[in-house]
């Protein structure tokens, strides 16, 4: 009788224990970090937080989203080499950055592309950008999200007035490290200077560069303002980034929780994109608050001197095919 009682109390408490396991299991989480260099002010972050939200309420709870804004997981490069690791991280980065995984990515960085969202997320909803995506989860172990995180045209944040690219000569001009971003620097006429983002505040104030390349949240949010005079609106980058990780750390998500993610950070995105749309006029008021000229130019010279960037980094085909996205 006692040895009977004492079975049943085993399987009674093995019965309890598998309740109270099952939910545990249900439940046990997936985090991924996602790194940024923009600040909590800038409408990008805005949409990487709602991005949080939704994952986490769809996903019950099962994946959560972490943001580091300020560059605290480290430089854009170095996250992607923990990415590429396998570590479950992501980063909000540009296609310039990508472009020394697959080439085809740094056409989305090159000069006066695209005029503004609507006209870039054509490019990078397409099929044809799909195909990039496959091609870099294959070279890299790279998986993007989605790549429709617009953050405004890039304009010339300097000390001095910009009227024509010859103005630039001898300007040692921050900008980030991938080739097409310096050549088209370099082809505007100055000097292309790469370095991080959080190193531009003091480099320009300690006069190690003179002047910095950069849309206009990222201006306020950094505040500029303080360390240089003049912006000159050339637009002659369209900034527009991705959520970029580890394709390794993707693959063993369930596949609920992959398609939630990505159906979510594209909804983010827009939602994002469409705030710093509405923002830009707000920012400029901000920098001219603040001191500083912003200046209306004609574009001309500088798209005419950009022009040779495509053909020189070997994209003259690739550009005429994303031309027919545009139409």
């Amino acid at each position: 009788m006692f040895t009977l009682a004492r079975r049943h109390l085993c399987v009674l408490a093995l019965g309890l224990a598998s309740t109270i396991a099952l939910p545990l299991a249900a439940s046990a989480q997936q985090q991924l970090n996602v790194n940024t260099a923009l600040t909590r002010d800038d409408p990008i972050y805005k949409g990487l937080e709602r991005m949080r939200d939704k994952v986490a309420e769809r996903s019950k709870g099962q994946l959560t989203i972490r943001i580091f804004p300020g560059s605290q997981l480290g430089k854009d490069e170095d996250v992607l080499e923990q990415a590429r690791a396998g570590a479950n991280v992501a980063v909000v980065v540009d296609g310039g950055r990508l472009a020394v995984f697959v080439k085809e990515f740094g056409v989305l960085s090159a000069p006066y592309l695209a005029d503004g969202f609507a006209g870039i997320r054509k490019v990078v909803t397409s099929p044809l950008f799909e195909t990039w995506v496959a091609k870099l989860k294959t070279t890299s172990g790279h998986q993007v999200l989605s790549f429709n995180w617009w953050q405004g045209d890039r304009h010339l944040i300097t000390n001095k007035p910009v009227k024509v690219p010859a103005d630039l000569a001898g300007v040692r001009m921050r900008t980030p490290g991938a080739p097409v971003w310096m050549e088209t620097i370099r082809a505007m006429g100055a000097t292309p200077t790469p370095m991080g983002w959080g190193e531009v505040y003091p480099a320009m104030q300690q006069k190690v560069i003179d002047a910095v390349e950069a849309q206009h949240p990222a201006t306020v949010g950094s505040k500029l303002y303080e360390v240089a005079k003049t912006v000159t609106k050339t637009s002659h980058f369209n900034l527009i980034t991705g959520i970029v990780t580890s394709a390794g750390w993707f693959d063993k998500l369930a596949p609920e929780l992959q398609t939630i993610l990505r159906e979510e950070s594209l909804a983010a995105g827009d939602f994002a994109s469409k705030l710093t749309e509405e923002s830009l006029a707000g920012f400029e008021e901000t920098m001219k608050k603040n001191g500083m000229t912003v200046v209306e130019v004609d574009k001309k010279p500088f798209i005419d001197a950009t022009n040779g960037v495509y053909d020189k980094l070997g994209y003259g085909e690739l550009r005429a095919e994303v031309l027919k996205l545009l139409k």
